[in-house]
């Protein structure tokens, strides 16, 4: 059964695709109305985490799935699925999971604008380069025919224009912004996952069939990311809170966007989308436990103290 997970396609209908593509860029404005020009520059005045985070995003995140990857060695639509995950800039709820395990959400939040600013460009170059590392998921590509430029285009209109007029009323107006960002965020965030899961309802005999098969790579590749993002930062001599803060950024990806590009490049490809498909739901999950354990252990810290 496996072999033939290649050649299996989710059925995912045109509008509920461009109801996917709302959705993010109603969560992309969601986010831009917390975010103001002084939380870039704020970035830059402290330039090694700015280092640090790029350095993780986007060339530790997709070196450490390529690696994965090749230990693993997964079906080709697995691997590409974890590659298109790798290559999307971190989750908009990680801002969310770092206020929850006391982070440093500042930080959260200047680098989840500068990654998703960045990732306009990036992640069709990133999607390009690492897969073409890795020669079954080359073959895809090669079938396929990415265009990065197209890419670019679509993340442009889903990201890079909701970040802009977002950042412009904030700006702007900030106490309407305020108001609007607690009402969007939660709202477009329930009603992506809700797309998420009806997308597995509408595909159960696929999933129940080879679900497992993408269960054990993406939970391996979240919890070994999450090392990854904490290890680096403690290396870098960054407090504790930092720490914690770009453990969440590294191991939350914007798998929304991941799936987004799976239909509309790659016809719905059946492992790539069961991996980003379940990564949008398993991260969000291990996240919150995370910033659970970490919140619990704070208060634990501040009550012996």
């Amino acid at each position: 059964m496996i072999d033939n997970l290649d050649l299996i396609r989710i059925d995912f209908d045109t509008n509920s695709l461009w109801m996917v593509n709302i959705t993010l860029a109603i969560i992309m404005l969601g986010v831009a109305l917390d975010i103001t020009i002084l939380d870039f520059k704020n970035l830059f005045k402290n330039p090694k985490k700015v280092f640090v985070g790029i350095l993780l995003q986007f060339l530790l995140v997709p070196a450490t799935t390529l690696l994965l990857v090749y230990v693993l060695k997964p079906q080709a639509s697995l691997a590409l699925g974890l590659m298109m995950v790798a290559a999307c800039p971190g989750g908009n709820v990680s801002n969310f999971m770092t206020k929850l395990a006391k982070g440093n959400t500042a930080l959260s939040v200047s680098l989840t604008a500068f990654a998703t600013a960045m990732a306009l460009f990036v992640t069709p170059i990133n999607l390009s380069i690492w897969a073409s590392m890795y020669k079954p998921t080359a073959s895809i590509l090669k079938e396929v025919n990415l265009n990065p430029l197209e890419v670019t285009k679509i993340v442009l209109l889903i990201l890079g224009i909701p970040l802009v007029i977002g950042m412009y009323i904030k700006n702007k107006f900030p106490k309407f912004a305020s108001k609007l960002s607690k009402i969007l965020k939660p709202i477009s965030l329930l009603i992506l996952i809700a797309f998420i899961v009806v997308a597995f309802i509408k595909n159960l005999d696929i999933f129940n069939n080879y679900i497992h098969h993408a269960f054990y790579l993406v939970f391996i590749l979240n919890s070994i990311l999450y090392l990854v993002g904490f290890y680096t930062a403690k290396i870098a001599k960054m407090n504790f809170e930092d720490q914690k803060t770009l453990s969440i950024e590294t191991g939350i990806q914007n798998s929304g966007l991941g799936l987004m590009l799976v239909f509309l490049f790659f016809d719905g490809l059946g492992g790539m989308a069961l991996v980003v498909a379940f990564w949008g739901i398993w991260d969000i999950f291990s996240g919150l436990l995370l910033a659970y354990y970490w919140n619990k252990k704070a208060v634990v810290k501040n009550i012996n103290i």
